[in-house]
């Protein structure tokens, strides 16, 4: 039996007030987080600041993260056999997260973990500001919630003495210590914690949904339409075996573009317009060609998986439209081909137009070809989840 302790027990110094009770669209962040962990729950225990326990429902949290757990868990009931933790401030954390790191306890770990990779480069620091390493990049991730637990062993680790139980800043630290094995499962970029106002407005453009106060005082979401643009370039390949691919169409004895994947710069383009519209993020921290996955790759399907990710945000893709500059080679009789695979991959209308630099620029030199893409996408509503039902929460 899987219950979930949702914590949101601070008092949100660093926002400027509890960010947890900060309006998300037609509901609250906090509401959000709770509609995640019941849908993935048999019940679930929402741990707030105690002034705020008996007008929640929940359960009055401590001075420290850790505390506010504990105290959570002192309401899980014993029949519980996995516990999950979630922070009361990621409110995009969906079922399939949920479904990972249960399955991965499930299948033998102490505690799961989402993780994502970690794209900048990070320094060690001494006090004085010296670096004193620089970790290799590859090695580490950035951990999310919802992390998941055998109930024994998150309860054990808790009662672990020691200055780490009460610093600790997630669970999954306290369970190591404590000699649990602990596995990291796919994260989502998505899953951002809402910390800052940056990210409360980053979260409210996610779901295309900007919160206002009507003239009665309720606030009154309003989903616009959203627009995205995209662009990608590539020089052609000194490779005479390189095939040229735009809009996953094979352009036969043309020169290829040079490229970690297949190069397509149009379903690049295309990508990138969706994810911008969506809010989330761009091509390269969703495919890094860094990641060896990707080398070579079909980018039809790195179109599809980001329109997939458009419509799990909340949003119907309305159309893309792909702007082509290149002297060479012409589009034309390819165009029809190009439009109804981009379309498909997209599940959307794609237009693609072609353009000359009339001998202008490395362009008109033929060094290369460039793509501007612009996509165009709704909120259908189904980016908020309803109120949480109030059975099996304390």
């Amino acid at each position: 039996m899987v219950w979930t302790i949702v914590v949101a027990g601070g008092s949100g110094q660093r926002f400027g007030g509890p960010k947890q009770y900060e309006m998300l669209g037609s509901q609250r962040v906090l509401d959000w987080c709770v509609a995640a962990a019941r849908a993935a729950s048999a019940g679930v225990v929402v741990v707030v600041p105690e002034p705020d326990a008996d007008r929640e429902g929940g359960v009055a949290g401590g001075i420290t993260r850790s505390e506010s757990v504990r105290a959570g868990l002192a309401h899980v009931p014993p029949e519980a056999t996995v516990v999950c933790v979630h922070d009361g401030a990621r409110p995009f954390a969906d079922a399939a997260l949920f479904e990972r790191v249960v399955a991965a306890v499930a299948a033998g770990a102490d505690g799961a973990i989402p993780g994502v990779p970690v794209t900048d480069t990070i320094k060690q620091v001494g006090a004085d500001g010296t670096v004193v390493a620089t970790p290799a990049r590859a090695d580490l991730m950035a951990v999310q919630t919802p992390q998941a637990f055998r109930a024994a062993n998150l309860v054990a680790a808790h009662a672990q003495p020691g200055p780490l139980r009460a610093t600790a800043t997630d669970d999954a630290a306290l369970v190591e210590a404590a000699g649990g094995r602990v596995v990291v499962v796919a994260g989502d970029v998505r899953n951002r914690k809402i910390t800052t106002p940056d990210d409360l407005r980053w979260a409210r453009q996610a779901i295309g949904s900007d919160t206002v106060v009507s003239a009665e005082g309720a606030a009154v979401s309003v989903p616009p339409i959203r627009v995205g643009q995209g662009f990608d370039i590539h020089r052609f390949s000194d490779d005479p075996a390189r095939v040229l691919v735009l809009g996953g169409v094979v352009f036969e004895g043309e020169r290829g573009l040079h490229g970690h994947s297949d190069a397509d710069a149009v379903a690049h383009a295309a990508t990138d317009a969706l994810l911008g519209a969506a809010g989330l993020g761009d091509i390269g921290e969703h495919f890094p060609d860094t990641d060896r996955q990707w080398k070579g790759a079909d980018s039809l399907q790195l179109l599809r998986r980001a329109a997939q990710l458009v419509r799990e945000a909340g949003f119907e893709i309305g159309n893309v439209d792909c702007s082509v500059v290149c002297e060479t080679p012409k589009l034309a009789p390819h165009k029809a081909t190009m439009q109804r695979r981009l379309s498909d991959a997209a599940g959307a209308p794609v237009t693609v137009k072609g353009r000359r630099a009339e001998g202008l620029g490395a362009l008109g030199r033929q060094e290369g070809i460039a793509v501007w893409a612009n996509a165009v996408i709704i909120a259908t509503g189904s980016n908020a989840a309803g109120a949480p039902d109030q059975e099996n929460v304390e």
